[in-house]
């Protein structure tokens, strides 16, 4: 079959002109897609380098480069531990790195004339860094925590770094080996109602609100901070969002903020700031501009959201008008930078205290897929994001109009140009201080469904990403860090992603839910993979007890997600479903048979909870995850999915405070079980 000039131009950029659609039929992707995508990208023009700008190698494959062109070149070779290397080659041949090259980042040049072109040298490991229970053979269980939703009797409305640092002395202390949160990305200090951690505004930076103020010396030193902390106004500005049975972010914000305006009139910043501030350079001083900015608009503009409402002048961080602005105000920006130090410090200091404690995994950190469409990031870095295009998913049985998740998508073409150094920049500041990296949608390495801006979702095409030399980066600063990788290959997920997640040392994602076979068995934990971490349910998926009373359908219902026929389709399968499970904890004897009952006449109680943390505990899987939630057996969501104002997302608390719920002799009855039963596997 002969392509047309625009089908090849689309496959040269990566961009798939044809997918399977959810029915399992090959769809074709329209020219205007097409065209639309090709506009946004920038493929590279002109006359090839004689090299590329990148050459990634991994463990049996040959490291040999071939330089394009004619005549004679000079080369040299700096290797990222300062040896250098050199000679001559002719154009067309072949030239062997030195033999022994160590894993890492070493620049090679070539010279002809008064030319010279640079490539990236990359060696990679063959596999992610694995913790070393791990690679004997152990179990280890933790916590996934959504740190927001953490109460406790100090903190200021919103769980923070010290809440984490008391969860983490508390699963310790029950046989527990981590604690899993949520992304901690920054998000909007001064428009904190915008509060998906899935659409921040920098991936690179701390949310600032995770701060514990107590932990800050300044504020307990200022007598300004102290006579505002004694106001009745402000205790009870405190106690009120304390209380709240979501989390007030105007009211957390408003108290934070204003505490840390306190501290930071009382801060004489140390040597160690000035060196954070240094290593953060100008991704760190955009991201404090940007943050000031925008706090001093919002006084102003409160329903004004990001920087495309800004003056046209102010819509990009280059701008001469922006520089202006941060000669102005090199105290605010030496603030903002100041909370990103804090933040840093404290999360820091959550990881030491796990490794006080032995655990061998101790925090993970999740990576979202994408920054929001006006945010931090693409005002400062408007050419790696595209933002004539947003990310998503194409339509499904479940979504018939697709998903639009108005992420800007990364450009592969100017990362590559770049020699990955975004992608490594990324992967380092969400590698530091943590065990385990879990990388949301990670199909994402692979392919993204990109939508031309203000199109809806049904008009978008995959676009490919360089998966492997992705992954061999990924593997390369996972043993750099030491920090296992955890992909979320939840859904429809290519088979290639399997296979390379399992050649990478890369832990699938096993969640309850969706364990069953095509007979609509629930797999029995012997069949969990060992690569695996286990969980009984997702922030974006119903709680175990929301599960079994169908709560999570009743919500739909309720917001208008479920009606008429699909409501009572889903029911059906809902009661199919618990009868299942409940058949697999029997088999699996995790439950008496003698607490046998019909699934429509088996409520959930403490006693089929404990049944179903046993099951989750005999799982083959290295790791197991599970939430508080499911502890304390509340039933409403985190999240639900497909909706913005319909329900609070990302606000919802847990019942109880931390020291209530580790009091709980039912909770510690969970625990106790898990943790035997982690062993005893």
């Amino acid at each position: 079959m002969t392509l047309s000039k625009l089908d090849q131009a689309a496959l040269a950029a990566g961009i798939a002109v044809e997918f399977i659609n959810a029915k399992g039929e090959p769809e074709s992707i329209s020219d205007d897609t097409k065209r639309a995508l090709l506009a946004v990208m920038e493929t590279p023009e002109g006359k090839a380098p004689p090299l590329p700008p990148v050459q990634v190698f991994t463990p049996g494959r040959q490291r040999h480069l071939l330089p394009q062109g004619k005549g004679e070149f000079r080369w040299q070779l700096q290797s990222e531990q300062g040896k250098a290397f050199s000679g001559i080659i002719q154009g067309g041949e072949s030239l062997a790195l030195p033999p022994r090259l160590p894993q890492g980042y070493h620049l090679f040049t070539l010279y002809q004339g008064r030319k010279q072109w640079q490539t990236r040298i990359i060696i990679a490991p063959r596999r992610c860094y694995l913790p070393q229970p791990l690679e004997q053979g152990e179990k280890r269980w933790g916590v996934l925590v959504q740190l927001y939703t953490l109460r406790s009797d100090r903190n200021w409305g919103i769980g923070d770094f010290g809440d984490l640092q008391q969860m983490v002395t508390h699963i310790a202390a029950n046989g527990g080996d981590f604690v899993g949160l949520n992304p901690l990305h920054a998000l909007y200090p001064a428009q904190p109602q915008y509060a998906s951690p899935y659409s921040p505004t920098s991936r690179r930076w701390l949310n600032a609100l995770y701060i514990d103020i107590h932990q800050v010396a300044a504020f307990e030193q200022s007598q300004e901070a102290q006579r505002w902390w004694q106001l009745a106004k402000t205790r009870k500005a405190l106690q009120k969002a304390r209380d709240s049975e979501w989390v007030d972010y105007n009211a957390v914000a408003t108290l934070k903020i204003t505490a840390l305006r306190f501290a930071w009139q009382a801060c004489n910043p140390d040597a160690d700031f000035q060196q954070f501030v240094v290593e953060g350079g100008d991704h760190l001083r955009y991201q404090a501009a940007f943050d000031g900015i925008l706090a001093e608009r919002a006084a102003d503009h409160p329903d004004e959201w990001g920087w495309q409402n800004w003056p046209e002048s102010w819509r990009n961080a280059h701008l001469p008008e922006v520089q202006q602005w941060c000669a102005e105000h090199e105290e605010e920006i030496q603030f903002w930078s100041w909370l990103q130090w804090l933040a840093q410090q404290q999360f820091a200091a959550c990881w030491q205290r796990s490794q006080q404690l032995g655990m061998a995994v101790g925090l993970y950190r999740d990576l979202a897929v994408g920054v929001a469409q006006h945010s931090a990031e693409t005002w400062q870095d408007p050419q790696l994001y595209k933002l004539g295009a947003s990310v998503g998913a194409p339509p499904d049985r479940l979504g018939p109009l697709g998903q639009n998740w108005a992420l800007p998508p990364l450009d592969p073409h100017v990362m590559r140009a770049r020699g990955y150094q975004p992608f490594i920049d990324l992967l380092r500041a969400n590698m530091r201080d943590c065990g385990a990296l879990r990388i949301d949608h990670v199909m994402a390495l692979l392919r993204l469904w990109w939508i031309p801006y203000g199109e809806g979702a049904e008009k978008g095409a995959y676009v490919s990403y360089p998966v492997e030399e992705l992954m061999a980066i990924l593997a390369l600063e996972s043993q750099r860090h030491r920090c296992m990788v955890i992909g979320e290959d939840l859904g429809t997920v290519p088979p290639i992603i399997v296979r390379m997640m399992r050649s990478y040392g890369i832990f699938s994602w096993k969640v309850l839910f969706f364990e069953q076979g095509r007979d609509g068995r629930y797999r029995q934990p012997t069949a969990y993979p060992r690569q695996s971490i286990a969980s009984a349910s997702t922030h974006d998926l119903p709680t175990l007890s929301g599960f079994w009373q169908a709560g999570d359908l009743a919500l739909g219902e309720q917001l208008g997600i479920y009606r008429g026929s699909v409501l009572q389709s889903l029911q059906q399968q809902r009661d199919t479903q618990k009868q299942a499970l409940l058949d697999a904890l029997q088999q699996a004897g995790a439950m008496p048979a003698r607490d046998a009952k019909p699934a429509q006449k088996q409520p959930m109680t403490p006693k089929l909870n404990l049944a179903m943390h046993r099951f989750l505990a005999q799982t083959e899987s290295a790791l197991l995850g599970l939430q508080p939630e499911d502890w304390l057996g509340m039933t409403s969501p985190v999240n639900v999915p497909g909706t913005v104002d319909e329900y609070p997302n990302w606000r919802r608390k847990l019942d109880v405070t931390l020291e209530a719920m580790f009091a709980d002799k039912a909770v510690k009855q969970v625990l106790k079980a898990v943790s035997k039963g982690r062993k005893e596997g």
